[in-house]
């Protein structure tokens, strides 16, 4: 047996290390013990088929790429050693003292059994300490060499140290799990007492002595009623609001886009349900979830507690993405979960909701303070509500939860806690749908209601924003609940009718939208996902408590071109269909006409979408809309343009996903009217140096006396763009910027290069000045990208790069919101900024 080994080297009626029991369910624990014996090591622990594989590192690991250190392969460890922490008695096998050191998640990179058996196993930590990616490399033994040696080095990357860099080690000695030092281990100390502002308002345990005697830590009880741990509360509900409120009574916190859970803790519970974590209506969706989020919360110091959070997935721009955790709950993926807790209910034998939230945030802080990697502390600010708001919706959040800081917790919808939004966004009743005329077994659109007076009322249709993946497994489960009759209470119009299937009306739908129309149906509505967690019976239409006025300031443009199969998905991992692309379009028409409306473009179609054929398009094509114009050239060829938004839904119903206009006017085109600097930066920089490059342009630019506009490729990079009055040529504008970046590049060689040699660029920013020639295009301001995430190239203001993560940082998905929720638009005086070129370049930065 795996364990055999481990046991028969420890006499148990003497340490208190765990015999090790039966294993419930598989999972990728990561640990390393700090470990006192006769010489101090490292135990490095990896989860490998239900036990711990481990290996002894002497001198620890190290963050220095390529630093070797030894690794010695000793017996496998049981699961629950993992949260060992004490003394082994002197003579025993290991005698000494053992401190948790470091724990998380291990995720192998290829096969982890035959790496393991190969003697090669690359793996990415996700610890509190430690992270990146790692080697283990067995050695091959020397004659007569009994130790299976191994060999535990960094790979390169973000995670990685250079030389001379301060030793993790030494940096962070002491215990995640307590705090504590060796010497405090060995000495049976209790651990840190709590910071001076809690510690007055909390009382000694009562089950201190049972708790060390069980090996775990255990927090301070707080004040409060005593009472038994509940089963469950019913959770407090925030009420919409058209306004985030102000004031010194209130405090706001970022509205998650996830599944409210409760945590509920019970180590003394007997059997094995001592972690549950629970729906808004109670259900136990513990096995959902993995278990690594049971095991951070079995991890905290705490006998029992019912913690209120929301478990969530982020996106690469670290926002909250509720189609990613469920992309990843169908998938059985478990390790992106993060629970964000933003309340404390009850706490060791302590009914804590009559307390202030603020003490209730301060105890939950100081019981998170060192939680494992997914179980984090919901932070929260105190400025003014308007401002925080306006905020959240530019860096393309969901918006913010107010709530009052002296409310004790109350069960229920109410008004002690407030929610206001970046665009609409609720959860709508599944009654009917239509199938998909792109794809078979799939659904094209879902037909919705919400609840009136107890009577479902049809609200319109939703037709974008499912993946190919979903729109299947939608089909499947709706063609189960498929009925003859409406489920809605009126009948629907021969319209609302065409082409729909009824169903049993049990499902849910989330969904985001611009707006209601006239007669109260949705208006550019993007599914997001279903809603397990809540019954049909209760969804109603959501109207903010001041009134009806939350939608952006005026309505969408419309346009007179048909999209035929408006269903066909465009980007199919996010389900953005033909018809979103236009809702889209229709949603920024005033920003971004400027950019593509009576100018020279180049088209890249994917008539099929981005996982087909795309191509560039520069002429015209046999079928094309006539909302689609052609020009002629000086010299014969043709030139695409549009006039109106019908041309711009006109290129959607085409296929064209990205346009890239010239720098110039149709009226004018042999003198161009912006300048174009593309920052593409190459493999090992970092966002932050592509923010510094693009200021080091802007500052160049600003020399010569040009304004600069920044905005996003929506790819990885940075476009930096200065206005001109059209009076240069295209090749002043050309050599104007040769020299410019040629400038940069010969100032800092380490950093910039001007030339387009790919293998030349690794570590550097190419600075990319060959979009300003006669019939070099850029992709346009507000355009998509055609590539997984279905980024766009956003103009954003100077002062916001800091608080990006990156060029795709804003998606089709967000991007009306982030412009309905913007107090002034970046680029509102790009036109006005516009100077003549002038007749120098590529003067040194001006020093500040």
């Amino acid at each position: 047996m795996a364990l055999d080994a481990y046991r028969r080297k420890r006499d148990f009626t003497r340490t208190r290390e765990p015999q090790g029991g039966e294993v419930e369910a598989p999972g990728h624990a990561y640990l390393i013990q700090k470990h006192a014996a006769r010489r101090l090591h490292y135990d490095l622990r990896l989860e490998m088929d239900g036990v711990l594989k481990s290996w002894a590192v002497t001198r620890g690991p190290s963050l220095v790429t390529g630093e070797k250190r030894l690794a010695v392969h000793v017996e496998d460890h049981p699961l629950d050693y993992g949260s060992f922490e004490g003394t082994i008695p002197k003579g025993e096998y290991g005698g000494g003292t053992v401190l948790l050191w470091d724990r998380g998640s291990w995720e192998p990179v290829g096969d982890a059994a035959k790496g393991y058996k190969k003697g090669h196993l690359e793996f990415e930590l996700h610890g509190e300490k430690l992270s990146g990616r790692w080697h283990l490399v067995r050695m091959a033994p020397r004659r007569g060499e009994k130790a299976d040696n191994w060999l535990l080095m960094k790979v390169e990357d973000a995670a990685a140290r250079p030389e001379g860099a301060p030793d993790i080690l030494e940096e962070m000695p002491d215990s995640v799990k307590t705090g504590r030092t060796l010497d405090a281990i060995a000495k049976g100390e209790d651990p840190p007492v709590p910071p001076k502002s809690v510690k007055a308002k909390v009382a000694k345990p009562r089950a201190a002595t049972k708790a060390k005697a069980s090996g775990k830590a255990k927090a301070s009880t707080p004040s409060g009623d005593a009472a038994p741990l509940p089963a469950f509360v019913e959770p407090a509900l925030a009420t919409l609001v058209a306004k985030a409120p102000g004031g010194k009574l209130w405090i706001h916190e970022i509205k998650y886009d996830g599944y409210r859970l409760q945590a509920r803790l019970d180590l003394t519970a007997k059997g094995k349900s001592r972690v549950k974590l629970l729906t808004r209506s109670g259900l136990d969706w513990t096995p959902r979830f993995g278990p690594a989020l049971a095991a951070a919360l079995e991890a905290l110091p705490a006998e029992n507690a019912l913690i209120d959070g929301e478990l969530v997935v982020e996106n690469g721009a670290g926002v909250s993405n509720f189609s990613l955790l469920q992309q990843d709950l169908s998938e059985g993926r478990h390790d992106r979960f993060i629970y964000y807790a933003f309340d404390l209910l009850h706490l060791d034998g302590r009914d804590l909701r009559p307390l202030p939230l603020t003490e209730r945030k301060r105890l939950l802080e100081l019981l998170l303070r060192q939680a494992a990697e997914g179980l984090r502390y919901s932070e929260h600010l105190t400025e003014d509500g308007g401002d925080m708001l306006r905020h959240a919706c530019r860096l393309s959040l969901e918006g913010l939860v107010s709530k009052r800081a002296d409310a004790p917790y109350r069960s229920g919808r109410g008004k002690d806690w407030v929610k206001s939004k970046c665009a609409f966004r609720q959860e709508f009743v599944i009654g009917g749908f239509t199938p998909s005329t792109a794809a078979k077994n799939a659904i094209g659109s879902l037909v919705l209601g919400v609840h009136e007076a107890g009577k479902l009322v049809c609200v319109g249709r939703v037709g974008t924003g499912f993946s190919q993946t979903v729109a299947r497994d939608l089909h499947a489960q709706l063609s189960r609940r498929e009925r003859a009759r409406s489920p809605f209470a009126k009948a629907l119009t021969a319209e609302e009718r065409r082409g729909v299937t009824f169903v049993a009306p049990d499902l849910v739908a989330e969904v985001e939208f611009r707006g209601w129309t006239g007669d109260h149906h949705l208006r550019h509505a993007a599914f997001r996902g279903l809603r397990e967690d809540k019954p049909a019976r209760e969804i109603v239409r959501e109207k903010p408590v001041e009134g009806e006025s939350m939608a952006p300031e005026g309505s969408a443009a419309r346009s007179k071109v048909k999209l035929t199969h408006p269903d066909r998905v465009y980007w199919p991992e996010e389900g953005i269909t033909k018809q979103g692309l236009a809702d889209y379009y229709a949603e920024v028409w005033r920003h971004i006409l400027p950019f593509v409306v009576a100018r020279p473009l180049a088209l890249l179609r994917c008539p099929d979408g981005i996982a087909s054929q795309c191509f560039f398009q520069k002429h015209s094509w046999r079928g094309m809309n006539k909302a689609i114009k052609v020009r002629k050239d000086k010299d014969g060829e043709e030139l695409l343009t549009i006039g109106d938004l019908d041309g711009l839904i006109a290129l959607v119903q085409s296929g064209a996903l990205e346009i890239h206009p010239w720098g110039a006017p149709l009226a004018d085109v042999e003198r161009p009217d912006m300048l174009i600097f593309d920052l593409d930066p190459g493999e090992g920089v970092g966002w932050d140096g592509v923010v510094d490059g693009a200021r080091e342009i802007r500052a160049r630019l600003e020399a010569q006396g040009l304004a600069a506009f920044v905005k996003t490729s929506g790819g990885k990079g940075l476009h930096v763009v200065a206005p001109l009055k059209p009076k240069a040529t295209w090749e002043k504008a050309k050599a104007f910027t040769k020299t410019l970046a040629d400038s940069l590049a010969a100032d800092d060689p380490d950093r910039f290069i001007a030339v387009a040699t790919k293998a030349r660029r690794k570590g550097r920013i190419f600075i990319d000045y060959l979009r300003n020639g006669r019939g070099a295009t850029a992709v346009a301001a507000y355009c998509p990208r055609a590539r997984a995430g279905a980024g766009v190239s956003m103009p954003v203001a100077w002062e916001e790069l800091d608080q990006l993560a990156g060029a795709a940082q804003f998606t089709l998905a967000d991007a009306p919101a982030r412009l309905a929720h913007l107090a002034a638009d970046p680029w509102d005086d790009f036109r006005a900024a516009a100077v003549p070129l002038p007749e120098a370049a590529g003067g040194r930065r001006r020093k500040t």
